[in-house]
């Protein structure tokens, strides 16, 4: 696995220690924001690999976060993966449909996180709109 530039954009400090955590361990760097408007900021700037989006933000959500990054061209290129404790019936297609590629859901299970990260950088890299199954 290569090491790659990953945005996380989560509001709650504990969750984006562990994701942070998991991600530099597994030889990642890792830039985040605590809301959407500074994150669209990194990332125009940062042009990370990836973006891990929290759908429930302050101010703007993680959703409409999304969309403003699919339509920006500085942006719409990079991947965007919903990490999120919303789980119910549609929540996933919502995300898709506002340009996510995958959906993650929190709690994270540490164990198998970094491989699941691992395989939708993987899938990205070659182009594929197939990501691993969510969860």
């Amino acid at each position: 696995m290569s090491a790659s530039r990953i945005l996380v954009i989560e509001d709650n400090p504990a969750n984006l220690e562990l994701v942070t955590d998991l991600l530099e361990l597994a030889g990642h760097t890792v830039h985040s924001a605590a809301a959407a408007e500074p994150g669209l900021e990194i990332a125009r700037r940062e042009q990370p690999d990836l973006i891990l989006m929290d759908v429930s933000l302050p101010g703007m959500d993680g959703l409409a976060a999304t969309r403003a990054l699919k339509v920006d061209p500085r942006t719409q290129a990079i991947p965007v993966v919903a990490l999120t404790a919303h789980a119910m019936r549609g929540d996933e297609q919502l995300a898709r449909e506002a340009g996510c590629h995958a959906y993650l859901t929190k709690p994270i299970e540490t164990r198998t996180f970094p491989g699941r990260i691992a395989a939708l950088l993987a899938a990205c890299r070659v182009g594929s709109n197939s990501a691993p199954p969510s969860s």
